[in-house]
């Protein structure tokens, strides 16, 4: 008989990836992984950004991008090595720092004009999910950009459904937002948000 019970990947493994190879994903090489930032990029605005926080920075392939709009960025993964290899995408950034962080978390004490979560949300039990919308939430500038980037294909390895996990994270910020420069194809969607 078929389960279908899922078994979710969790701190340990996504440790166990990064420590097995530092891209598990291809995502500095391959070429979905590419348009998908250049959306992540797009759907920030135009013109450099005071203060930048990513949540999920994985190996740092998004945060060498980002941390040439940013006039700061901040990084984060739960992952010692996933930080240890943003790191290293970081070496040539003065203005960026990674740093190791199990989410949900109490975020830097300071407000950011964006924030960006990609491939992170679905890995958040509903609970976990709900108190990282706070601490975005009180990390989230009057009038900043919140970006997320998340598959629409669904894993055996995820807690939650990819479908709708956008809305559930947006639903539960509680925070007046305009949707911006929404971009979807097939296997991923990138939206931005503006706070209002």
């Amino acid at each position: 008989m078929k389960s279908n019970t899922r078994r979710a990947i969790d701190l340990a493994g996504f440790e166990a990836k990064f420590r097995a190879g530092p891209d598990p994903w291809q995502t500095f090489t391959a070429r979905d992984e590419a348009i998908k930032r250049h959306r992540i990029l797009r759907a920030l605005g135009n013109g450099p950004i005071a203060r930048v926080l990513e949540l999920g920075s994985g190996n740092g392939s998004n945060s060498q991008a980002l941390a040439r709009r940013a006039l700061k960025l901040q990084a984060c993964d739960g992952s010692a090595s996933a930080t240890q290899l943003t790191r290293q995408a970081l070496a040539d950034a003065p203005n960026a720092y990674a740093w190791q962080i199990e989410l949900p978390a109490r975020l830097p004490g300071r407000q950011f004009e964006a924030v960006v979560i990609a491939e992170l949300l679905y890995y958040l039990d509903p609970r976990a999910m709900q108190r990282l919308a706070g601490d975005v939430t009180k990390a989230l500038a009057p009038g900043a950009r919140l970006v997320l980037a998340h598959h629409q294909i669904e894993f055996p390895d995820n807690t939650q459904r990819t479908a709708g996990i956008h809305e559930r994270f947006i639903k539960a910020l509680k925070l007046p937002t305009t949707r911006v420069r929404p971009f979807r194809n097939r296997r991923w969607r990138v939206e931005g948000y503006r706070i209002d």
